[in-house]
């Protein structure tokens, strides 16, 4: 004979238990409808003209960071090529070449935007940590400014027009 109480029991348990996870502040885990297959775009970086070109093959990641600089500088746009690229699931680590004694490096996840077609700008989203690295050129010493970063992508006519 089984107890009546033991199925209202385990009913009420699988409200109780997604919502005390809730409260505790344990996001519930993320519904994914559309799979990103692979990253193949291009994304706002830190100024308003600065890129970052990402293109996948079966889980690494190639592709360079384009930063424009003042007027007074010698070179119109630094190229640091992507040298480590990788990504896992969803998590995406990137390390630039050294230019002028610095590089960078990002750590986080690739998300889907606010764009709703591959071609809409913020299709994707690159969300993590970026590393700004300067190297010490007397002592070799690295210093690094971290921020928080949201990249968004480029939608297709801001991809022509640069």
């Amino acid at each position: 004979m089984t107890n009546i109480a033991e199925p209202r029991l385990r009913i009420i348990l699988a409200f109780l238990v997604p919502l005390s996870l809730q409260a505790f502040g344990v996001p519930p885990r993320p519904q994914n409808d559309e799979a990103i297959e692979e990253i193949n775009s291009e994304f706002h970086f830190l100024g308003p003209d600065d890129t970052l070109l990402i293109h996948e093959e079966e889980g690494r990641l190639k592709g360079q960071i384009n930063v424009f600089q003042g007027e007074e500088e010698s070179d119109t746009v630094l190229s640091f090529p992507i040298t480590i690229g990788t990504r896992k699931y969803d998590h995406v680590v990137l390390k630039t070449g050294t230019i002028h004694r610095k590089y960078y490096r990002f750590s986080g996840t690739v998300e889907r935007g606010a764009g709703h077609k591959e071609k809409d700008s913020d299709y994707l989203r690159l969300v993590g940590d970026l590393e700004i690295v300067t190297v010490n050129g007397d002592t070799g010493r690295e210093s690094a400014v971290k921020k928080h970063v949201v990249l968004k992508s480029l939608s297709a006519s801001e991809m022509a027009e640069q």
